[in-house]
């Protein structure tokens, strides 16, 4: 079972939140200081993702990404091969909500997806990427490492 399943009321404005709060430490600390708070935040937070990740096993990743993307309404495809997960959001549910608040969209807003799936990904035998497809579309990548 997922282990931040929300189920409560879901609240968008978190967006704006994390929107001004990547500017802020990107300003006042730089970007090295934002993708370290970012990379412990996929690899602690995201803990239970990374241990399963670390055994190979990739389900808790996939319903991750499944149920929170559902739950914004967001439009996305999900590929899943032994050795990749493909997950093409074709229009961030983050992006839409900032547009709506009238939010300027942090240009560290996509580095924050790969830094934290770069933390979710330490230590085991998976890597991420983020393949840019447009302003608002994106493809999430998680591959797993060649064998030596």
């Amino acid at each position: 079972m997922l282990r931040y399943q929300e189920n409560n009321e879901l609240h968008r404005d978190f967006h704006g939140t994390t929107n001004t709060t990547l500017n802020y430490i990107a300003e006042h600390y730089g970007e090295e200081a934002l993708k370290t708070i970012l990379r412990k935040t996929g690899h602690d937070v995201y803990k239970s993702i990374r241990e399963k990740l670390e055994k190979g096993d990739a389900s808790e990743l996939i319903e991750h990404l499944t149920w929170f993307f559902h739950r914004e309404g967001a439009e996305f495809n999900l590929s899943v091969r032994e050795n990749e997960i493909r997950f093409e959001c074709l229009e961030c549910p983050a992006h839409k909500h900032l547009k709506k608040l009238g939010l300027k969209i942090s240009p560290f807003s996509c580095l924050q997806t790969l830094e934290v799936n770069k933390g979710m990904c330490e230590g085991t035998p998976w890597v991420a990427s983020v393949e840019h497809l447009g302003d608002d579309h994106c493809v999430q990548v998680f591959r797993k490492k060649a064998a030596r």
